[in-house]
């Protein structure tokens, strides 16, 4: 945590308020005691009371003191639900709403990318002007199809690794194929393998066989591709409509390759492929003189994406042309949303393809009177924000899966279940379980003692004493008890929890047996956990778990737990990072269908909470989880396993721009963000 006196200055003496009532605002009230006049603490489900020598009071009572500022103790996601709910009052009363971090939480600006000052034509625009001509031409590459890397010369990098994995080291190999073929296209447009035969030659490379190596390239080009969806179906409806329709391309892979090209992007209906090495010259050179002589129309309207190769040289030819924008085109307009900063490796570059060819795929966002860039979708949602965070991490896993030698795998429900999914498509050599756990059901069948009952009070449940018995113990308690309510402490009922445990942990075990797993260490896997699942797990299995977190919280305070844990993100990360804030709506999204585990009955047999989640919910995440996989696969089968590496700060980057940019889909903008073990429920817009 920041030195919190050197963090706000101008506020020493004051009288401010802290807002939250965990653990680590003990921790703060030490650290600041001598700083600020701390007049009472602030909760969104208590408002009277004592708590850590202050006393507990309202918003109100704030601001009538008032306090000049608010410190909010909580984690960055809960801070922004907390803004929503007191920013509007604390601007209006001029009350500083800062976290511990420093962040200004008042300051809620909200950047949304669009193409305002962009012009361009929608996709009727286009339809209504490629109507009055005889025939239409379409450019190839970034028109109507894309590549799912950055920029094209990341496909030379993509060969240069397959000649590695074959053991055919060529240095600088990327830097020479471009400076090939640019030497042979200043007079003539070349075919790719005449581009190899120049760079055998003038770089002495004994190890190319151009006429192979044009084809591997090809290859490698061919699996990168994908349509652009809208520009396609606008040609196909040309077609359909008796309009001839035609590809002209500058390209060094000949008209065979070009057809199985368009082919693999479902691109089927046209009349004919002119592609600039069958004629010796590109649309610059006078590619665009050949098509009028062969095709021989009335009139023409070329569409493409270059101003120069497909606007002034299809003019200068007496051909009108219709410019549109490439998904690079986008990117760059918007200052490649932040992303090349953090583009370090060839897997970079891939990633931040795949987004631009999901998110940019459409040249026409122009539809919409905002021209905001958004996205529709649950699937493109987990696909576009979600998913290569999440892939770095299975990938990471599997690391540490290795690197320990693990028998056993348990993914804990529910935070599991799509992690497993994702890690037993990339490995299954070893037993994976999907585990039946929560922090309820370890916590009723693991306690031991009255230190096991202090640690659980204290993380601080939002709702009364006896609801905390019955949702965390599963221990009901009379009315006539209940009217105790204000006069009666956890640790009250210990003999209770305790007879509730001995049948617990019975019941537990029975489920454990049955799973057969093997002796050896044992893999633990929780998304975002501080350990509390682990270490009552521990006591009830002979295997020695070593804990494998996407994220690990107050480490500190488990000091002395006897914990083995290691993170994908360990806390000095966290502190310079936005997962902090984010990794709610991560979890929210990576849930299992299933409702959350409370206990096993004497069969071992689940008895699962009841489900508070719509069906539209279910079906919102599960849309969501689709997209990951889909990233997920399409990743692998893209990025070659020696060019995969980790990026956090790309991945944080990408996932935060799902703050910046426009979510359209209800489903997703309805859901609540739960968590049944502190009784809190969070709409997910405010984490937004």
């Amino acid at each position: 945590m920041p030195d919190l006196q050197k963090l706000f200055p101008e506020y020493t003496g004051s009288k401010i308020a802290i807002y939250g009532l965990g653990v680590e605002t003990e921790r703060v009230l030490s650290e600041i005691r001598e700083t600020f006049q701390v007049i009472g603490l602030l909760d969104s489900y208590q408002s009277s009371g004592c708590l850590y020598g202050k006393p507990i009071i309202s918003i109100e009572k704030a601001v009538a003191e008032p306090v000049r500022m608010i410190l909010v103790v909580a984690r960055p996601g809960s801070c922004r639900a907390i803004a929503r709910r007191i920013g509007g009052i604390c601007r209006e009363r001029q009350i500083a709403l800062f976290d511990t971090r420093g962040n200004d939480l008042c300051d809620m600006r909200r950047v949304v990318y669009d193409f305002k000052k962009l012009p361009g034509y929608t996709k009727s625009q286009i339809m209504q002007e490629a109507l009055m001509y005889d025939a239409v031409s379409f450019d190839l590459f970034d028109t109507l199809i894309m590549r799912q890397v950055l920029l094209p010369g990341d496909v030379f990098e993509l060969v240069d690794d397959r000649l590695r994995q074959h053991g055919i080291m060529i240095d600088d190999f990327p830097a020479k194929r471009t400076a090939s073929e640019k030497e042979l296209s200043r007079e003539r447009a070349p075919r790719l393998s005449e581009i190899y035969f120049h760079m055998k030659n003038t770089y002495q490379i004994p190890e190319i066989e151009p006429e192979q190596m044009a084809v591997l390239e090809w290859e490698i080009d061919c699996g990168l591709v994908i349509p652009r969806r809208e520009v396609c179906r606008l040609l196909s409806d040309l077609e359909a409509r008796g309009k001839k329709v035609y590809i002209v391309s500058d390209s060094y892979y000949n008209k065979k390759q070009i057809v199985r090209i368009l082919k693999k992007c479902g691109i089927t209906h046209y009349t004919d492929v002119f592609v600039s090495c069958e004629y010796g010259v590109g649309k610059t050179q006078g590619l665009f003189h050949e098509f009028k002589e062969i095709t021989d129309a009335w009139s023409y309207l070329h569409i493409g994406d270059d101003v120069l190769a497909d606007v002034e040289s299809a003019e200068k030819n007496g051909i009108r042309a219709c410019h549109i924008y490439s998904g690079m085109d986008f990117l760059e307009y918007t200052g490649y949303m932040g992303l090349w900063d953090y583009t370090e490796y060839l897997s970079d570059k891939i990633k931040i393809g795949m987004f631009v060819a999901d998110v940019f795929n459409s040249p026409f966002q122009f539809e919409t009177k905002e021209h905001q860039i958004a996205v529709h979708t649950a699937y493109d949602i987990g696909y576009v924000f979600f998913a290569p965070m999440i892939c770095d991490f299975v990938l990471w896993f599997r690391e540490q899966v290795e690197r320990y030698r693990l028998e056993n795998i348990l993914f804990c429900a529910r935070d599991g279940y799509l992690v497993k999914q994702l890690y037993d498509e990339l490995c299954n050599q070893i037993s994976s379980v999907y585990f039946l756990t929560s922090r309820m059901a370890a916590i009723r069948a693991g306690m031991e003692d009255e230190s096991d009952i202090r640690y659980v009070g204290d993380m601080k449940f939002s709702g009364s004493l006896f609801r905390q018995l019955e949702e965390r113990f599963g221990i009901q308690v009379s009315s006539a008890q209940g009217q105790r309510d204000g006069h009666v402490k956890l640790l009250d009922y210990a003999q209770e929890i305790f007879d509730r445990t001995t049948v617990s942990r019975r019941n537990y075990r029975t489920y454990i047996e049955r799973l057969d797993l093997k002796k050896g260490e044992t893999g633990f896997f929780d998304f975002v956990a501080k350990g509390t699942t682990q270490m009552y797990m521990g006591r009830l299995m002979e295997q020695h778990l070593k804990g494998i977190y996407f994220l690990r919280l107050d480490k500190e305070q488990m000091q002395g737990k006897d914990l083995d844990i290691v993170s994908f993100y360990d806390t000095e990360e966290m502190n310079n990072s936005v997962i902090f804030r984010d990794y709610y709506i991560l979890e929210t999204m990576l849930t299992a269908p299933m409702p959350s585990v409370r206990e096993f009955d004497e069969n071992g047999k689940p008895v699962y909470a009841e489900e508070t989640r719509r069906e539209s919910d279910i079906r919102c995440f599960q849309e969501a989880q689709e997209g990951i996989r889909g990233y997920f696969r399409e990743y692998l089968k893209l990025c070659p396993i020696s060019a995969r590496r980790t990026n956090k700060k790309l991945d944080e980057l990408i996932l935060t721009l799902i703050h910046g940019m426009e979510i359209t889909d209800n489903d997703f903008l309805s859901l609540k963000v739960e968590d049944p073990f502190f009784n809190r429920v969070t709409d997910i817009t405010d984490m937004l």
